[in-house]
């Protein structure tokens, strides 16, 4: 069922936010995957500020996995400055499937776009390339050096349409370093071509199928960034890459200098050290002789005398006593991080004790 539906006017996005997010697992054990902080704002509302900044207001989303979390956090998007409805998937739909399920009545051009991916893609020069071409379907590739967890595409150089489809190759057969980004661009009429009320993927099963039959399915090489935030290591780094300023997104807090940020009733000790990219969130304690470096710490966090934050990710709500380092991990909400721990290489889930 979907609820909060309306007439169709303007330019509508449909959101994929019902995957469990494995690849991600024990973070994402009781948070899902749309909802992990990246720079202490959950990865979708990045992707409706996205959506935002390009005029595009009016937004769907599926939901499955903990999708209280997402409702409760989101309501109908007015305090974000969208109109947002959801679609409940009982059992998952697969990519197609949910935009299926999704796209009941959209009667013109709609974007497709993923909840839990970093970008910041131009979707008017998207769009543009899509109505240039007037195809059915557009997708936007991105090159990337390790193909082996995406699926590859492979493009017709002169002409820009999709010939062909690898789903996963291994590093030595893949055809192309082209990959689906999960980003489309789509004419209403693909809705019929994907059953009704049956799991059914894009990369998987309509986009060969298009392909092999020839059909108006075009490849959009994208220059902005992107990422699938789809392991630890580029979860990390994806904050990492929004504080250097290598994806255009808004990163909340007062910026303190060229890359460092703090937030609203934050208490930093004058022998706190900073180095690198920082940023602290709202009522956060750093006490004395605390080392941070190149790390996202996020609301209601203490971090207490002498513990050392490096290349990591502390969510919200987090206690850190004296002297103990926490290096290249993310600690989860609730987490407590006894004196003198060392936490190294590691992902802490919500409320976890060291």
């Amino acid at each position: 069922m979907i609820f909060g539906r309306r007439k169709e006017k303007e330019t509508q996005a449909l959101i994929m936010a019902a995957g469990y997010g494995t690849r991600l697992e024990p973070l994402t054990t009781a948070v899902p995957k749309p909802m992990m902080p990246i720079v202490n704002k959950p990865c979708m509302l990045h992707n409706l500020e996205l959506l935002k900044r390009y005029g595009i207001k009016r937004v769907t989303c599926n939901i499955h996995y903990h999708p209280e979390q997402i409702e409760n956090y989101f309501m109908d998007g007015e305090k974000f400055g969208v109109s947002l409805s959801y679609s409940y998937e009982e059992k998952l739909l697969g990519t197609a499937g949910g935009v299926k399920k999704m796209g009941e009545g959209i009667d013109r051009t709609f974007i497709v776009l993923s909840s839990d991916a970093l970008t910041d893609i131009n979707l008017s020069k998207m769009l543009a390339f899509h109505k240039e071409k007037g195809v059915l379907a557009t997708m936007a590739l991105c090159e990337v050096s390790d193909v082996t967890q995406f699926g590859v595409v492979v493009l017709d150089e002169k002409s820009g349409r999709v010939t062909a489809f690898q789903e996963k190759p291994k590093q030595e057969e893949a055809l192309s370093r082209l990959v689906n980004t999960g980003i489309y661009i789509f004419e209403p009429e693909i809705l019929d071509m994907i059953p009704e009320g049956k799991p059914y993927d894009f990369g998987k099963e309509l986009f060969p199928l298009l392909a092999a039959e020839g059909r108006a399915l075009y490849g959009y090489k994208m220059l902005g960034y992107w990422s699938d935030v789809g392991t630890i290591k580029t979860y990390l780094e994806a904050n990492r890459d929004a504080m250097l300023g290598k994806v255009g997104v808004h990163i909340p807090g007062s910026r303190i200098s060229s890359a460092n940020w703090i937030g609203r009733n934050s208490k930093i000790s004058k022998t706190a050290e900073f180095k690198g990219s920082v940023l602290i969130g709202d009522h956060t304690v750093i006490e004395d002789e605390v080392e941070i470096k190149n790390s996202v710490i996020g609301d209601r966090v203490v971090v207490s005398r002498g513990s050392k934050i490096l290349d990591s990710v502390i969510w919200s709500d987090s206690i850190i006593l004296s002297s103990s380092q926490i290096k290249e991990s993310v600690v989860g909400s609730w987490c407590y991080i006894g004196k003198g721990s060392k936490v190294s290489f590691s992902a802490l889930a919500n409320r976890t004790r060291v």
